[in-house]
């Protein structure tokens, strides 16, 4: 079974917490007593230099312009007092209460807020009486203090509004709204937070309303409304830049990596932070430094590296005691007692919980304490006081309802569901690990963006994966209850989402009826996007240092990011998007009915950190078997794999039947008796997707045969992400006609001005030195890998053979082919490629396993007179392809490859192909060799179309062919084909 993180971490970052307002209303002319002499004297207008001197530190912001904005303060506050200007002496205290507030020192502000009130009312200054008492509040809340925030800001309230003041009217309503968020009264903070909006809008003030969505973000994160949240932290960004406001930047920024942690996009979110720390640190802001390192603290804890996060945790810690701030402290021992509690350290752990509990309690953050009860409980848990545990987790439950906390009331039923499945109590179990899983399906459904959804799906991983356990320990105790059929179709809910809906939505026109400007937005970033990587491929294809390749290398992810965030909106505005329908995964009786057929077997594997599983499914049956632990699968994956790509192995077949006769072993002996030569659908999980079950032994029951017979000899040999996709696809393509024409080839593209077809000269040294200096050990084999830093690739020869090959088998007026400069990027993207049954790319393909964005093929790379040009097809490209194509052919090295998301599966060209429209798509798990491929791909096609088979069996017929020559599957075995089987 899973051992999971079973805990929820509080978010360690905090929103803006509202601006003090006092600074830019006293820049206004001042208000003079009853009775007062407007004429000033000498000493007036030394008072007045001396506090628009400071004014002018303050704006500044930085530690150092903040302590000196204090001292000239300071200065102007004594020459006031000589004066008798009652309404200037107390904006300047008002003002030093403001300066001490944004270092963190509460006390201190508040001892200045408290003599600058009663001032106020003796100068009968309503308005400044205002700013004066919502500061006060603001420092309460800061200090966790709330209901005294709260009266506070109450009688601020009335008297803005009384003199008219919409701005003091707009920040007040928001620091309520604040006050209501921190007590958990979500819908009542956002009530204020919209009631402000447009007040702050109104006035002019940018800085007010980019806090303001700010915090309508933050609501809007912990009601895991995931999608809302990024836009509103992604709007006030864009505003708080705009006005300068550092401290700002940082907690927006702070916030954006809250919420990307929590979707599981980690390295974005530490970026985040890492613009956020410095910001921060320059203004001064002890409070904002504090928030910041525990952030950071929390990623590293996520990512495992517990001892760096215990350091920033250590760091945080004595900073939120210095500045008074109960609820960040609370925050901070919850997160170090989550670091001893996953190092094993229990009594450590329960000890930094139990000091956090009672802050919270202190603050009325219920939230906070429904996070610390939990972290109890599993505490307990482990300790094996189940009770006790249960006791802890039934307090945090109805806490987390009540603050409306969905991520952690499904946390907490998730350990409920674990505590009680280890007590053998199944039933009870299920019960609480499908309400769970009912939250977490509707949160995945609020993230507009595919990418973030199936990020965020890999994080409750574990929740399936409990559940199908149960559900396959109720099937042993009550074989004919249908518990297997059950957690076969919990297993189909659990991958490939995101790939469904993608799926989905490339049966609509998207962009129908969007705002223009979005449309134009797009095709402008798109623009932007080929000029960048133009200036990339020149700039690389010459001397250059690291830091201009990090930069050209920056712009282009920002851009990309851009590119993803405007996707999002035109998704989000499209009225045919919103009419959609969400997908729902097969049951077993619909996969029965709408996939096999007679003659096919599938095979749905579900990995498990204590047990895995395999269901072997056919048109009128399912059996189901349990596997070892996934780790024990992998090693034997692992030794397979090194075995087959190994330059010193991969031509021994011994060896590789030897390395496929364990992983056979576990994932076909079981169902050996099911294979009967059918035709195998393949639904594989994690790293078995990157497992060519074609070279897996036959499973060898009677001992009749020694000799390496692999799958492919009996079977043809489907992969699919999830057995939902080939119905999805059949539904979308049930009413498409066939393309008039039959084949288009793209191959053996231009990559340097070096080329003897731009030079116009043969050349015989260039191509074997550059592949010896950089890779000595395989210099005289030419493969279709992507090389060096992504320019610098070699012609690949093999390619144009194969489509010559190709050509030869079809009538000319059913093809067309672009070889040379002609097989570039715009080419590739043509709308002509939609007249084909069958689209082929022979080029170098890469699979970048970081950002599975920038995976693609390799189009020409320079024109016919030497200019460089972007001939790369990355995903994003493809995605707006029209390719209403049987099948794409993509004979180039890893195509089949891709990020591997848990849940998700492969992300990378394969699918991208199949939402452009591809019915099926051939790709490569590995780095393959261009002679052997031609070979491979001229043997497929004559299948095909002298042969009359359909792929997947014309795919077999060249496997089978090579395998009887003698040669090796480190030659044929890599190419897989994913999608439909049937080609009636």
């Amino acid at each position: 079974m899973v051992s999971p993180m079973r805990w929820l971490s509080i978010l360690s970052v905090n929103s803006l917490m509202l601006f003090n307002v006092s600074f830019s209303v006293l820049m206004l002319p001042s208000i003079l007593n009853k009775g007062e002499v407007a004429a000033q004297t000498n000493l007036d207008a030394e008072a007045e230099k001396v506090f628009d001197e400071a004014t002018q530190l303050h704006k500044q912001g930085t530690a150092e312009s903040l302590r000196r904005a204090i001292a000239k303060l300071e200065e102007a506050l004594l020459l006031f007092r000589k004066t008798g200007n009652l309404s200037r002496e107390a904006n300047t205290l008002n003002n030093l209460g403001s300066i001490y507030n944004s270092l963190g020192e509460k006390q201190t502000a508040l001892n200045y807020y408290e003599q600058a009130l009663p001032i106020r009312r003796q100068a009968g200054d309503r308005g400044g009486e205002a700013i004066t008492l919502n500061n006060i509040g603001l420092v309460y809340d800061n200090l966790g203090e709330t209901q005294k925030a709260l009266n506070y800001y109450q009688q601020a309230l009335p008297i803005f509004q009384q003199v008219g003041n919409r701005r003091g009217e707009a920040i007040t309503l928001s620091n309520i709204g604040e006050v209501y968020r921190e007590l958990g009264e979500k819908q009542k903070a956002l009530n204020y937070y919209q009631q402000a909006l447009p007040l702050i809008g109104q006035v002019g003030d940018r800085r007010g309303e980019a806090i303001t969505l700010n915090n309508i973000g933050l609501v809007y994160d912990r009601l895991g409304e995931r999608q809302k949240a990024i836009n509103y932290y992604q709007r006030a960004l864009l505003l708080i830049v705009q006005v300068g406001d550092r401290r700002g930047e940082a907690a927006t920024l702070n916030n954006l990596a809250g919420i990307y942690s929590s979707l599981g996009e980690k390295q974005k979110a530490l970026n985040y932070l890492e613009q956020a720390l410095p910001l921060i640190v320059q203004v001064g802001d002890r409070r904002g430094q504090a928030t910041t390192l525990n952030s950071i603290g929390t990623l590293y804890s996520s990512l495992g590296e517990k001892q760096k996060a215990l350091n920033y945790y250590e760091q945080a810690l004595p900073l939120f005691q210095q500045v008074g701030d109960r609820g960040g402290e609370a925050i901070t021992l919850n997160n170090i007692g989550r670091v001893y509690s996953s190092l094993g350290e229990k009594q450590k752990a329960l000890n930094y919980y139990q000091q956090a509990l009672p802050l919270f309690q202190q603050i009325g953050d219920r939230a906070g304490q429904a996070t610390t009860l939990n972290s109890l409980g599993v505490v307990y848990d482990s300790l094996g006081e189940k009770q006790k545990a249960l006791n802890y987790y039934e307090q945090a439950l109805p806490l987390f309802q009540q603050v409306g906390e969905r991520d952690g009331e499904a946390s907490t039923l998730y350990n409920i569901a674990w505590l009680k499945r280890n007590q053998g109590k199944l039933t009870e179990s299920l019960t609480f690990i499908e309400k769970a899983l009912e939250i977490i399906e509707d949160l995945r459904t609020k993230v507009a963006s595919v990418e973030l959804r199936a990020f965020y799906f890999a994080t409750v991983q574990d929740r399936y994966e409990l559940y199908i356990d149960l559900l396959m320990q109720l099937y042993k105790q009550n074989p004919n209850q249908g518990y297997d059929a059950k957690a076969f179709h919990a297993s189909e809910r659990s991958r490939a989402r995101a790939f469904l809906e993608l799926l989905n939505e490339a049966s609509v026109n998207i962009r129908q009826g969007i705002d223009p400007k979005l449309a134009k937005a797009e095709t402008e970033l798109q623009q932007q996007l080929n000029a960048i990587e133009t200036q990339r491929i020149k700039l690389l294809s010459g001397e250059y240092t690291p830091e201009q390749k990090a930069n050209i290398e920056q712009t282009r992810d920002q851009l990309i990011d851009e590119y993803n965030q405007l996707r999002v909106k035109i998704r989000t505005t499209s009225p045919n998007y919103a009419a959609l329908t969400q997908p729902q995964p097969l049951t077993l009786k619909e996969v029965q009915q709408q996939v096999l057929d007679n003659d096919t077997l599938l095979l749905q594997y579900s990995l498990g950190e204590e047990s895995s599983y395999l269901w072997a499914v056919t048109k009128d049956s399912i059996n189901s078997y349990q596997l070892p632990p996934q780790a024990k699968i992998k090693n034997a994956a692992i030794e397979l794999m090194a075995t087959i790509t190994s330059p010193r192995e991969r031509n021994g077949i011994a060896k590789i039947d030897s390395a496929a006769d364990e992983l056979t072993e576990i994932l076909l002996k079981p169902v050996a008796d099911k294979l009967n030569k059918k035709r195998l659908l393949i639904v594989a999980d994690r790293f078995l997707q990157e497992i060519p079950f074609s070279v897996l032994s036959i499973p060898n029951t009677d001992g009749e045969s020694d000799s390496y017979q692999p799958l492919i000899v009996n079977h043809e040999i489907v992969n699919l992400p999830s057995v939902t996709t080939i119905a999805n696809i059949r539904n979308d393509t049930k009413s498409r006609k066939l393309a008039p024409k039959k084949v288009a080839i793209i191959a053996d593209p231009v990559f340097s001005p070096d080329d003897a077809r731009v030079t116009g000269k043969t050349t015989t040294i260039s191509t074997s030195e550059n592949r010896s200096r950089a890779f000595p050990l395989e210099a005289q084999k030419l493969d279709r890998a992507a090389r060096d830093v992504g320019i610098r690739w070699d012609r690949l020869p093999g390619t144009r053979t194969e489509a010559e090959a190709i050509m030869a088998l079809i009538p000319e007026s059913e093809r067309t082919q672009a070889f040379d400069f002609q097989a570039n990027r715009e080419t590739a993207t043509s709308e002509e490629l939609s007249e084909y049954q069958i689209v082929h790319f022979a080029t170098h393909g890469f699979a970048n396993g970081r950002q599975p964005e920038l995976s693609g093929v390799v189009m020409s790379l320079v024109d016919k007179n030497g200019n460089w040009q972007n001939g790369f097809l990355r995903l994003n490209d493809i995605l707006n392809l029209n390719l209403p194509a049987e099948l794409v052919v993509l004979s180039a090295c890893q195509t089949a490859k891709g990020k591997d998301i848990k849940g998700e599966g492969l992300v990378g060209l394969t699918k991208v192909f199949m939402y452009a429209g591809a019915k099926r798509v051939v790709g490569s798990l590995w780095v393959v060799d261009d002679s052997r491929t031609a070979d491979l791909m001229s043997q497929f096609y004559q299948g095909m179309l002298e042969g009359g088979l359909s792929p997947v069996e014309a795919l077999r017929a060249a496997q089978l062919q090579m395998l009887e020559g003698g040669i090796s599957p480190y030659y044929w075995a890599a190419f897989t084909l994913q999608g439909e089987y049937d080609s009636r």
